[in-house]
């Protein structure tokens, strides 16, 4: 599977994207055939290579002789829809355009179909975008992931006046994402930048497992002082995994604890599953001074570690809370049905290469036809794994 990496350490924005991806190999020619097939005239697109604090990186600029600079969401998406573009073109930018809308709508409190997009409603922005998304499908990308964002800090010049950086729509854009500022003042991560990967990354944070075949560093406009102002973009091949099963990054939230009321770690793990986390459990530990203790350990999605980590300085007796990135295989799973003298009730399945290796009645299932019928929950469960013995014969 071939997967595409975001390094934004300098943020990034619509023409450093199309920038990296050309240095990556994608030939500027391909991008303006494709383009032709958007009904929206007046462009040019060019390329040149450019030098950044010393670092060699692509530059591509969009000119336009429009003076129209704002369009609303339906006019964009009836010009995509319209256009010959290829469909996986054609959907990425619909929906890269569909979650900035969002986002510009709820910063601004009013319905979707009501929103204008002013600096990207553009040409230069709807070229930057679509020529994205080409770029995309020329390299057979599959998969999207991104580093942590280096926003920026200062002031911007917009549409709406000046404004904090990041901007209200990046902001709103990057809610639940990694970011940071190393302080340069400047708009390091700019709208169109934050919704490409908000929309096409399914996680965020350090590089995951892959084999790199190709780097593309792509260019901003401004010279920033201390760092070069660019995009790094890494693809290459994912790291291999079996039919059905996915390899991904948690994070490891966990704190020590000696001195915690046994009921209100219930209480917490009620409350941290019904948070999105994906495990939580306590394993015995020796403390100082000899003291018998418990290391509580959530697992959770890298976007998620704050809120986890807050939940346990509200929730329990912890002053210090550890974190740390691990990776986790996961098998493929499935379900089939099986009938017991009771019931019918689920089995989960899980494989390798294939071959069933886990075999387990639903629980609830179980729980449920033993209440019903007045009998051992465990008697339940194994005519339950008897039946789906049968069915197996």
């Amino acid at each position: 599977m071939q997967l595409a990496y975001f390094d934004c350490f300098s943020g990034i924005s619509g023409d450093m994207t199309l920038g990296a991806l050309v240095h990556a190999g994608v030939p500027l020619e391909h991008l303006r055939g494709e383009l032709q097939g958007l009904d929206v005239p007046g462009w040019e697109i060019r390329a040149e290579k450019v030098w950044k604090n010393g670092m060699a990186a692509t530059y591509v600029c969009v000119r336009t002789q429009e003076t129209r600079t704002h369009r609303s969401l339906s006019t964009i998406e009836v010009i995509l829809q319209k256009s010959k573009l290829a469909n996986p073109v054609r959907e990425h930018a619909t929906a890269i355009f569909r979650k900035l809308g969002e986002a510009e709508a709820a910063v601004h409190d009013v319905p979707i179909e009501k929103i204008h997009f002013h600096e990207v409603g553009a040409v230069d922005a709807i070229v930057d975008i679509v020529g994205a998304c080409i770029g995309f499908h020329f390299l057979g990308i599959a998969r999207f992931t991104c580093s942590a964002l280096n926003v920026g800090g200062g002031t911007a010049k917009m549409a709406h006046g000046v404004l904090p950086v990041p901007a209200p729509a990046t902001a709103r854009l990057l809610l639940g994402k990694p970011t940071y500022s190393t302080g340069v003042q400047n708009e390091l991560v700019t709208p169109t930048g934050a919704a490409i990967v908000a929309t096409l990354c399914d996680t965020f944070g350090p590089q995951p497992p892959m084999t790199v075949s190709a780097i593309g560093y792509g260019a901003g406009t401004a010279d920033l002082e201390g760092q070069p102002n660019v995009l790094r973009l890494m693809v290459g091949d994912a790291a291999e995994t079996r039919e059905g099963e996915y390899s991904d990054e948690i994070r490891v939230v966990e704190a020590n604890l000696d001195d915690l009321n046994p009921q209100v770690y219930g209480y917490f793990v009620e409350r941290a599953l019904a948070a999105g986390a994906l495990d939580v459990f306590t394993t015995a530990v020796q403390m100082k001074k000899n003291r018998p203790g418990t290391l509580l350990t959530v697992l959770c999605k890298l976007a998620d570690e704050a809120k986890f980590q807050e939940l346990l300085f509200a929730e329990t007796t912890t002053l210090g809370v550890r974190s740390y990135t691990t990776q986790r295989r996961v098998l493929p799973r499935e379900w089939e049905t099986v009938a017991t003298c009771y019931g019918e009730v689920r089995m989960k399945l899980a494989r390798v290469n294939g071959r069933v290796v886990q075999i387990s009645p639903e629980y609830e299932d179980c729980r449920k036809l033993a209440e019903e019928k007045v009998v051992p929950l465990q008697r339940v469960m194994q005519e339950a794994m008897h039946a789906w013995r049968q069915g197996q014969k």
